[in-house]
């Protein structure tokens, strides 16, 4: 199966050799140049590497959310620095391996031979998994959060976020895991802890939003697994020794 490779980054000449030095390798790659996009993409998609370039806005943020997806789902995390820019708070925000700017053809081959051995290829065609979706949290007047969202109930949601949420109402936007259907409306967040995980009960939903988060539960209940029920016949013959029962 295919690996695949999600890079945040606008220079034309980086891209450029990224992608050629992708190819080299028979990784297929994916593109966008801000972080919401590619917190989206991250979301909904399955990527084996991130090449993030840490000299964009809110970069650190992404890297950080990729390293919180689940084992089978995590990126390889390769940082694109320049020399502005602190190696060690690349580091911190879950890069895996650091790549200098401007690019160099044979350290990015190397960095990227290196990265390759950790990847996973996308499993999706030999096996069922649960895949997480990113919901926006608006505290304020400020830009919404991101979190990943990690189970949805009738009642509400638990998320992961990059940095410890309030104990507050918030309006909530998400779309439903595995489909395009938007759940919009508001929550309180009524526990949270100093990683960032928190449970948010739903206080109103958009009436089609109630209805296609309902469809959704009845759809994933009626997916899972049905227990066989197991009847032991009891043969009219006794063992030797054997006592009948009463």
């Amino acid at each position: 199966m295919k690996l695949n490779a999600l890079l945040m980054c606008r220079e034309v000449e980086t891209l450029r050799m990224l992608v050629a030095g992708l190819d080299e390798l028979d990784i297929e790659e994916e593109a966008c140049v801000t972080a919401p996009e590619a917190m989206e993409l991250l979301a909904q998609s399955f990527y084996s590497a991130l090449l993030v370039d840490f000299d964009l806005p809110n970069a650190a943020t992404v890297a950080h959310m990729a390293r919180l997806a689940p084992a089978k789902r995590r990126p390889v995390v390769l940082g694109l620095i320049s020399a502005k820019t602190d190696v060690a708070s690349a580091y911190q925000a879950g890069a895996n391996f650091i790549i200098y700017k401007p690019l160099d053809h044979g350290q990015l081959m190397r960095s990227l031979r290196a990265g390759r051995v950790f990847m996973q290829p996308d499993r999706r065609r030999t096996s069922r998994e649960k895949i997480e979706s990113m919901v926006y949290l608006r505290f304020g007047d400020v830009c919404p959060l991101p979190a990943l969202v990690q189970e949805v109930s009738a009642d509400g949601l638990s998320v992961q976020a990059a940095e410890p949420l309030p104990a507050i109402e918030v309006p909530i936007r998400f779309i439903l895991p595995g489909t395009v259907h938007m759940i919009e409306g508001t929550g309180d967040v009524v526990w949270a802890d100093e990683t960032g995980r928190a449970g948010i009960l739903f206080r109103e939903l958009h009436e089609d939003s109630r209805r296609q988060l309902k469809q959704w539960l009845r759809n994933q209940e009626r997916s899972k697994p049905r227990k066989r029920s197991v009847v032991v016949a009891r043969s009219s013959k006794l063992h030797p020794g054997a006592s009948p029962s009463h």
